[in-house]
């Protein structure tokens, strides 16, 4: 960060992006839904392109000066439906949540009935939680998964029977086995729903072959950028030859929900992000990257259990682990978030499936390998991570949630404190930044 215009000019804002970098190189960053940009990646988002307003579609803008706005962003567009093999892709949706909500209002009316996976089984918010708008404007009835960890396809079934909704959700936060796309397109054909195939995690391992795409099974995909596919944070909404079967202007729909229906002017500079990081992702280096993070993970799940781990699913096929800390308490997830960060590693915690506690102090734990990955680890470290991570939750087995919630506040934070100053903790804190020194993050940036 040498020779640097925002260090002159804001000090303050510049030193937090310094303490921030040290800490993403001295750390290992394992929340599944966080990566790596490329650096050509992040000049495309720091670029004079965030100086342009470019309301529309390339070749009908509401504004002038957009000749070079609409080569950035058409070539997103043609890379996202060569890439994913679409006949339609938006590349404006500012990020997962906004773009899920075009899909609601180009395909649904408020009040249709909609399913998607239950949130604290591993399902998303904007797929119909009850917190969250889809659940508001939309009448959404969950499915949920087995106690074994895999989606309850009969149930699905039967509640599509039930209930014929008009559009069925199938992705997910935490959910670590594949996603039965044929099974979900034959429930919604059934019914008449649209299927969206929400790959937000996943959109990396399916480029890379290393997960089935969705393509002849969903009618619409969507999907952020920043997770397994280590672009930009934004999202692309694609419609497949199904959908277009189904509806021909499903397409048109979608593009005039963004804009004008929900969004202004588009983030061209992250559309830039976005181009860069398709183009990145078409390669064969990133094929075998993608193949890589599942091999990672689940060397991980493998070393968890060696070391006495439990593992919702008991393991994983994709990016993510979910730990399942019953066997140390109900609702130990805070206190292993916080212990694990102490020892220089970042998760977060995150609900099971039959969550006995809540969703802010739940039971689990979610952690995925796509960062450790793209500094370029492999099986042997993830070995030596799982002993460390175990070591580390195994430090917060005499800490237990009050049940009076006045208590709690104080409890954490003398858990906190005590955790910080944990002699164990920091020990893993140590080896951790010896290991992340063997994978240098961003040399190019300097100190």
């Amino acid at each position: 960060m040498a020779d640097s215009k925002l260090q002159a000019r804001d000090p303050k804002i510049y030193e937090a992006l310094k303490n921030e970098l040290q800490r993403q190189r001295e750390g290992l960053e394992m929340i599944p839904s966080e990566n790596f940009t490329s650096l050509a990646v992040m000049e495309a988002m720091g670029s004079v392109l965030t100086n342009k307003y470019s309301e529309g579609y390339p070749s009908h803008r509401y504004y002038g000066g957009n000749h070079f706005i609409d080569v950035v962003e058409q070539t997103a567009i043609d890379r996202a439906k060569e890439l994913f093999k679409v006949p339609h892709a938006n590349v404006q949706a500012y990020s997962g949540s906004p773009a899920n909500l075009a899909v609601y209002l180009a395909t649904c009316k408020p009040g249709d009935v909609i399913m998607g996976m239950n949130l604290t089984d591993g399902g998303h918010l904007t797929h119909g939680w009850k917190t969250s708008v889809t659940g508001q404007i939309f009448k959404s009835v969950p499915y949920h998964v087995k106690a074994d960890g895999y989606i309850d396809i009969e149930e699905a079934r039967k509640l599509a029977q039930e209930n014929k909704p008009k559009l069925i959700w199938v992705g997910c936060t935490a959910y670590t086995r594949e996603f039965p796309f044929k099974e979900f397109a034959e429930i919604a054909d059934s019914v008449g729903a649209y299927l969206a195939a929400d790959i937000s995690h996943i959109a990396g391992l399916v480029v890379a072959g290393a997960h089935e795409s969705p393509k002849d099974y969903a009618h619409v995909i969507m999907t952020t950028t920043h997770k397994t596919m280590r672009g930009p944070r934004g999202a692309l909404i694609m419609v497949t030859e199904k959908g277009m079967r189904k509806d021909p202007e499903l397409g048109e729909k979608i593009n005039k929900t963004i804009f004008p229906g929900m969004q202004g002017g588009p983030h061209e500079n992250v559309i830039a992000g976005i181009a860069t990081a398709l183009l990145e992702a078409s390669t064969p280096d990133f094929r075998e990257y993608g193949q890589q993070i599942v091999r990672n993970a689940k060397a991980l799940a493998s070393s968890l259990m060696a070391n006495g781990m439990k593992l919702v699913t008991d393991g994983t096929v994709n990016h993510m682990v979910l730990i399942d800390l019953t066997p140390l308490g109900k609702g130990k997830g805070a206190f292993a978030e916080y212990a694990l960060e102490v020892a220089g590693i970042t998760v977060n915690k995150n609900t099971i499936p039959k969550e006995p506690a809540s969703p802010f102090y739940p039971s689990g734990v979610r952690l995925g390998t796509p960062a450790l990955t793209t500094r370029g680890m492999r099986e042997q470290e993830m070995n030596q991570i799982g002993r460390i991570i175990a070591e580390a939750c195994n430090e917060i087995k005499y800490y237990s949630m009050p049940e009076n919630k006045e208590e709690r506040s104080a409890y954490l934070a003398k858990f906190r404190d005590e955790a910080g100053k944990n002699p164990k903790l920091q020990a893993l804190k140590k080896e951790v930044i010896e290991l992340c020194a063997k994978f240098p993050l961003y040399p190019d940036l300097g100190s």
